[in-house]
């Protein structure tokens, strides 16, 4: 089974809001439990230390989806995560110390379900634990600690006759759960790793037969493993189980991401494909407005996200048994309201082409076309809206809407012609000023996703994109370079201006794909996942070294990865 470098990849599980990672926090740089709940800033809760004789030690970390294991000269201990809101713990040989920077409000207080058994209660992060001892001995203290807080600590360490120990942390919400306790160690880390298995067995499989095959097998399990873990269980305002960004601090679902994960699940577990592609529409507004991004405690909606749902809902009913009639009955109305908010709240000049009104509302948060601001009409915004239109059409008439489906389908085809019109030059696509008209001059990838329209671009159009994309300098040896590099504004680490993105990637390729350039599909498709089979499933890339960047378990990375893998190389 995978191997976990906890350093990138937090180690947790489906359904759970409790992640353990090497990472910075309160005590220090070291090995946290930590929580994934929204508005939990700092996320880290217990400090965890492997202790000899009261003193750390030094250690080894090995992990895989069932089960961490910290190593020493003088013993071990093990941590799995049996139940989405349960830890056991267990070592022979040596302790282990979870230390808290708290305050007097935030006290570690026995309670009265045994001797052994007490609540820690971290305000801040507005999480409290049960922490219990099972077998062997027990010391709880509190002392300064090198932050100038007040460090309160457990230390589990084994019984002398034994040599071993057992203890149990759970997430407290008022009522004692005993039924993880009664399970052995053993039985809790058989369920993680069945559990696990089984979610493997629903994930695409990638392709035979091509250079590194056996590289992109061992990828697979570890892109299902930051899917799978990502996942947190129905809480607070959340209403379905939601895969999460990820579990190391992008840890809410934004209004774009969750459709690569719809499509990547769909292929195998439609289920969960169903839940993710619906989540964001939720908390659709009276207007039809979706909100930037939710977690367990609130939407945002200073922001939005583009709309790439009908395409995403076009491939999924394409590709996978998913989307069957009564889920399409259930997404039509919402996915109608969705598209006419954009043509109706996001046209403030009425001159029928929406806007963006900041960066981030493209998903392209600093893409130098949103350099002189905004708000700017940009031609890919209007790709997506026409393939939107064409799919609510393709929906309308599964479900017996004829008229409606006239009516979109009369709308797709207006709005392509004008979107030629508008932002075609002649030999690139450009966005445009919507305070003026004018053309913004960009070298950004983003006006080359019009290619996601496919065969629907006028051959001349489409060929003139296709070999400029091809030999213009956007594709390096690893993928495609969102800012082409040798522009003045690249940056090699600079988020949308110069790294490689799985969206980006995935848009173009499947637009591609549908115009029949499957040979150029396949090279762009094939370097991606290549490079995330080297490098790991990170948020983006360095488009010249291939090297990972900003958040490094990332799951419309290992969404992506799973798609073009499995269906397009």
């Amino acid at each position: 089974m995978v191997a976990l470098d906890i350093a990138s990849v937090p180690f947790s599980r489906y359904g759970s809001y409790l992640a353990v990672s090497r990472t910075s926090g309160p005590s220090g740089k070291g090995l946290y439990l930590r929580t994934v709940h929204g508005r939990a800033i700092p996320s880290e809760l217990l400090l965890l230390e492997p202790v000899h004789d009261g003193s750390p030690m030094g250690y080894a970390v090995y992990a895989n989806p069932d089960v961490l294991r910290l190593e020493s000269s003088c013993g071990w201990v093990e941590i799995c995560i049996s139940e989405s809101d349960a830890v056991r713990l267990r070592g022979e040989g040596i302790g282990l110390r979870l230390s808290a920077v708290t305050t007097l409000m935030d006290p570690i207080i026995p309670i009265g379900k045994g001797p052994d058994s007490w609540l820690l209660n971290f305000r801040v992060t507005r999480v409290k634990l049960l922490a219990s001892m099972m077998t062997g001995q027990v010391t709880v203290g509190t002392f300064d600690g090198a932050t100038g807080g007040v460090s309160e600590q457990i230390c589990f360490a084994p019984e002398q006759h034994t040599n071993r120990w057992e203890g149990f942390l759970e997430e407290f919400s008022g009522a004692f759960t005993l039924a993880a306790q009664q399970e052995s160690f053993e039985q809790c880390r058989r369920k993680a790793h069945d559990e696990f298995a089984d979610w493997l067995a629903k994930t695409p499989e990638v392709r035979d037969g091509v250079d590194g095959g056996e590289d992109l097998a061992v990828a697979r399990e570890l892109a299902a493993y930051v899917n799978w873990s990502a996942v947190v269980r129905p809480s607070g305002i959340l209403r379905r189980p939601a895969m999460l960004m990820s579990k190391n601090w992008m840890t809410s679902v934004w209004a774009w991401d969750h459709c690569f994960n719809a499509m990547a699940l769909a292929m195998g577990n439609p289920e969960a494909a169903w839940d993710q592609f619906m989540l964001l529409f939720d908390y659709q507004d009276e207007s039809g407005g979706l909100p930037d991004v939710v977690n367990d405690c609130q939407p945002a909606w200073n922001y939005c996200k583009p709309p790439i749902h009908g395409w995403a809902l076009r491939w999924m009913m394409k590709h996978s048994e998913a989307v069957t009639v009564d889920r399409l009955l259930e997404a039509y109305e919402p996915l109608c309201r969705w598209t006419r908010w954009w043509m109706s709240h996001r046209d403030y000049n009425r001159n029928g082409f929406a806007e963006y009104t900041h960066g981030n509302d493209s998903g392209w948060d600093n893409s130098t076309v949103f350099r002189h601001g905004a708000p700017v009409e940009s031609p890919e915004l209007c790709a997506f809206l026409v393939l939107q239109m064409e799919t609510l059409a393709e929906v309308a008439a599964v479900l017996g809407k004829s008229e409606d489906a006239g009516d979109w389908r009369t709308q797709a085809e207006q709005l392509l012609r004008s979107t030629l019109a508008r932002f075609w030059r002649g030999d690139r696509f450009v966005a445009v000023k919507a305070w003026d008209g004018g053309d913004i001059e960009s070298d950004s990838l983003l006006l080359f996703v019009p290619l996601v329209l496919g065969k629907r671009l006028p051959e001349d159009v489409r060929q003139t994109l296709v070999q400029r994309l091809a030999t213009g300098g956007w594709l390096t040896s690893y993928g495609l370079a969102t800012e082409l590099p040798t522009s003045e504004y690249y940056e090699a680490d600079g988020y949308w201006r110069g790294p490689i993105w799985a969206p980006s990637t995935m848009l173009i390729v499947d637009g591609l794909v549908d115009a029949g350039e499957d040979d150029l599909a396949s090279e762009i498709a094939q370097r991606f996942c290549h490079m995330a089979a080297e490098a790991g499933m990170a948020e983006n890339f360095d488009a010249l070294t291939g090297k990972g960047l900003r958040d490094p378990a990332y799951t419309w990375t290992s969404s992506t990865f799973l798609v073009l893998a499995g269906m397009y190389i």
